[in-house]
């Protein structure tokens, strides 16, 4: 392609204008005839240009000046004060309010110079340029396949920039129906941490054999989405040649990767939030195969509930049982009655991201582990969300309602009850989310344990102790 990128140095500009009909495209130099042609044009536009000055000191008139516009083309003006002055081989050519424009025999013939070297220069370029534009479309071929060398390279680079920089490993690929991902993470979810968070990552295992199906339970904001989503995009990863956010990984390959998440509508296609989730589910069952990989995020959240869980108890079956489909799959999902189907599915296996329960407070762990979870935890979630507390204290009532019997001895709904609220009393202990516990967490900040004496940790030890038990009057 050495002569294609010759071919356009010699005669294209540096910087070409966006019209290539209006000249201004072809480099001096490359074409005789255009620097001639470009020549004219040039000196015609000088001596106008000093016609200005000799017409001025030829009649005597200090406002006399020349002018262009593409209706009389160049014409000489003069202000009617100065009119008497005009020569006799000025030929009236426009009468305006204030003025009256002129012309000679020798402007209008310097006039036909310049304009008609000015419109065969943008014909002659134009055809320059098409003649360069023709050439290097003969070689598009080469230049098309050197993009595509190009374009690869530019993708090796950075696939390998980015395994360096962010401790990525290489997978292991093969035929076989085994997905084994060692402390596996979100290539996208661990680079928008905050400062000083890190990721926590986790395992998957997935096979046809045993480990068929992950249901997956647990709390909002736990981090079940990104734990499905971390392994598509591993497995995506590896099979298209990347190394992946793992410390190792055994990638059997799949034909398809089929993901039902989130949760939207079609308001142009006049279909509901749950008739779009059908059809996505529809489309998942009729053509995954054993090979396949599903992420499914939640199924059935757009009806009722009972209607939400049959569905979902009828896919995972399905999943199960149907020797074509069986497809390896994770399901995240709020229906803990799911986890019952590990008892009567020999290849569904229950998983849940791990939570630490303080008090009516929970702690993310954001680590998934074997075994299902009993608790949505919802409430104490809105309430770290910001809901006022009593929305809060009421959630918790008609929970505990829901919890019991639906009606009471005289038939009235339970959900509508309201129970006698305890007076809250002062807790005299550590509260994970208590006032004490900023303070317990800055004074322990401050400790710089490496200088720090004996004698001087038991006094530290003591205001602590004198902190939490309320005694510290500097708050």
């Amino acid at each position: 392609l050495e002569e294609v990128a010759q071919r356009i140095e010699q005669a294209i500009v540096d910087d070409p204008p966006l019209a290539i009909t209006e000249g201004g495209i072809i480099k001096e130099g490359y074409n005789a005839a255009l620097d001639e042609l470009r020549q004219i044009a040039f000196s015609g536009k000088n001596w106008i240009a000093n016609l200005q000055a000799v017409e001025r000191e030829r009649t005597g008139i200090p406002s006399l000046k020349v002018g262009y516009n593409k209706v009389f083309g160049y014409y000489i003006e003069v202000t009617k004060p100065h009119l008497a002055k005009v020569p006799q081989d000025f030929i009236r050519k426009q009468t305006l309010v204030n003025a009256e424009r002129f012309i000679t025999p020798e402007l209008k013939e310097y006039e036909e110079k310049i304009l008609g070297a000015e419109e065969k220069m943008a014909s002659l370029e134009y055809e320059l340029f098409d003649e360069v534009r023709q050439f290097v479309v003969s070689h598009a071929e080469a230049i098309q396949k050197n993009a595509h060398l190009i374009a690869q390279l530019d993708i090796f680079a950075a696939l390998a920039e980015v395994a360096v920089t962010n401790n990525y490993h290489k997978p292991e690929v093969s035929d076989s129906d085994r997905i084994v991902i060692e402390e596996g993470r979100h290539p996208v979810v661990e680079k928008l941490l905050p400062l000083g968070e890190s990721f926590v990552p986790n395992d998957t295992t997935l096979d046809n054999q045993q480990n068929q199906i992950m249901v997956i339970t647990g709390p909002n904001m736990a981090g079940k989405s990104t734990y499905i989503r971390q392994v598509g995009l591993i497995v995506l990863l590896a099979q298209m040649g990347s190394f992946v956010p793992a410390r190792s990984a055994k990638i059997g390959i799949v034909d398809r990767i089929f993901t039902r998440v989130g949760a939207s509508d079609n308001l142009a296609g006049g279909e509901s939030t749950f008739l779009v989730e059908m059809n996505e589910m529809a489309n998942i069952l009729n053509n995954a195969s054993s090979n396949s990989l599903i992420l499914l995020d939640e199924i059935g959240r757009g009806t009722s509930t009972f209607d939400g869980l049959s569905i979902a108890w009828a896919v995972v079956e399905f999943l199960h049982n149907n020797h074509r489909v069986a497809a390896k799959t994770l399901f995240a999902t709020h229906y803990h009655e799911l986890t019952e189907l590990e008892l009567v599915l020999p290849r569904v296996k229950n998983y849940n991201v791990a939570i630490k329960e303080w008090g009516d407070r929970i702690v993310f762990l954001r680590k998934v582990t074997r075994g299902g979870c009993d608790h949505s935890y919802g409430i104490q979630v809105a309430r770290l969300a910001g809901l006022p507390n009593e929305v809060i204290e009421r959630a918790k009532e008609v929970l505990a309602n829901l919890e019991s019997e639906a009606l009471t001895p005289s038939r009235v709904p339970k959900l509508a009850l309201h129970r006698k609220r305890k007076k809250r009393v002062p807790v005299q202990q550590l509260d994970f989310f208590a006032k004490q516990e900023a303070r317990l967490a800055e004074e322990l900040q401050k400790l710089d344990i490496n200088n720090l004496t004996p004698l001087q940790a038991l006094t530290k030890i003591n205001e602590l102790k004198k902190l939490l038990d309320g005694k510290d009057r500097t708050q």
